[in-house]
């Protein structure tokens, strides 16, 4: 399953550091950001419900906001 998430990540390095974090979790997914989006959006393919509710804890304890975008 492909989910599409709203963050607040402003940097290409902010966006290397979380991916880095989030393939050790999620190694089996493909991860990226499109920053140039005004919801800085984060795409997950290959992840389940449970998995997103993970990734979204990940990201707010690395100081980011990020919401499953509707």
């Amino acid at each position: 399953m492909i989910e599409i998430f709203k963050t607040d990540v402003q940097t290409k390095t902010q966006a290397k550091l979380i991916l880095e974090v989030l393939k050790k979790g999620f190694s089996e997914a493909r991860i990226n950001f499109d920053l140039a989006d005004c919801d800085r959006i984060l795409r997950v393919d290959g992840i389940d419900e449970a998995g997103s509710r993970v990734l979204i804890n990940d990201l707010r304890r690395l100081g980011f906001n990020c919401e499953i975008l509707n």
